[in-house]
């Protein structure tokens, strides 16, 4: 009996170490996505609330470091380079924390982002920009600590540190007129080598259209001059034999065979040497 009682407890205890139970955080994560111009920018952090507390002089102390939220790393990335205060940050993801002031805030960006709050040991080499923050007050307080991405325009936004009765904005610059100009460039130069040579590649390889598939190969040689890649050359030779142009996919894997030589790629070698001797070629 006592052999039971003491293997129903053991159950028990087993059961409560393994159940897991599911309360509201105190701090609940949140996750914004915003396009600004062309630039992708992702802001993840956590938002904790006064409930009742004095924040800034006092839970958040002047002129020392601050995680700038709860919990894990506020974090923010950019898939572009962006500009803060004529300083270039690099695409990438950022911890950010804060030295808030009364007058401005100290706004900086980490390397590091897989702290839980401050680093222990804090690293100057894992800086990658400081800008400040202008701080304005707020006509009523903001419960839930926030961080906005706003002021959006085609080159430009605005950070906003909201909490209590505190607004602390910081203006970032996106390289949108470069990026477009460089699309506008791209698309209106039409296909490059690169382009003609996928499409060839495609067309060949579903038995779409080989005389398609050849039209647009010799359009990526024409391109690349005098210095053709060997894999190009050996598309071309392969696109020319299911052609039935064997005379002239001869000519061509004999160019690619002696480039891919000269580049020491072993493995365009023995392909080339395949299909010449195939061919009859060797």
């Amino acid at each position: 009996m006592k052999k039971i009682i003491l293997f129903l407890f053991a159950g028990l205890i087993s059961g409560a170490a393994s159940a897991q139970i599911e309360v509201p955080q105190p701090s609940p994560s949140t996750t914004i996505e915003q396009e600004v111009g062309l630039t992708n920018v992702t802001l993840k952090y956590s938002r904790p609330g006064m409930r009742g507390r004095t924040i800034f002089g006092n839970l958040v102390p002047y002129g020392e470091k601050w995680r700038t939220g709860a919990n894990n790393n506020t974090t923010i990335a950019f898939d572009t380079k962006v500009t803060i205060e004529g300083k270039e940050l690099e695409p990438g993801s950022y911890a950010i924390f804060t030295i808030p002031n009364k007058d401005k805030w100290e706004v900086i960006f980490y390397k590091d982002t897989n702290n839980w709050g401050l680093p222990q040991q804090w690293d100057e080499n894992k800086v990658a920009l400081k800008a400040t923050a202008q701080v304005q007050e707020m006509p009523m307080p903001m419960e839930t600590f926030t961080i906005l991405i706003d002021e959006l325009k085609n080159d430009s936004a605005a950070l906003n540190f909201i909490w209590e009765d505190t607004v602390a904005t910081l203006k970032f610059e996106v390289p949108t007129d470069e990026q477009a100009l460089a699309s506008i460039n791209r698309v209106m130069n039409g296909p490059t080598a690169a382009d003609y040579f996928a499409a060839a590649t495609y067309y060949h390889d579903a038995k779409k259209d080989n005389k398609q598939a050849l039209e647009w190969i010799n359009k990526a040689l024409e391109m690349q001059g005098k210095n053709a890649p060997f894999w190009v050359l050996r598309k071309k030779s392969l696109i020319q034999a299911d052609l039935g142009m064997k005379k002239e996919a001869i000519e061509t894997a004999k160019l690619s065979l002696a480039a891919a030589e000269k580049a020491g790629n072993k493995d365009y070698v023995k392909m080339n040497r395949d299909s010449l001797k195939e061919w009859g070629a060797m």
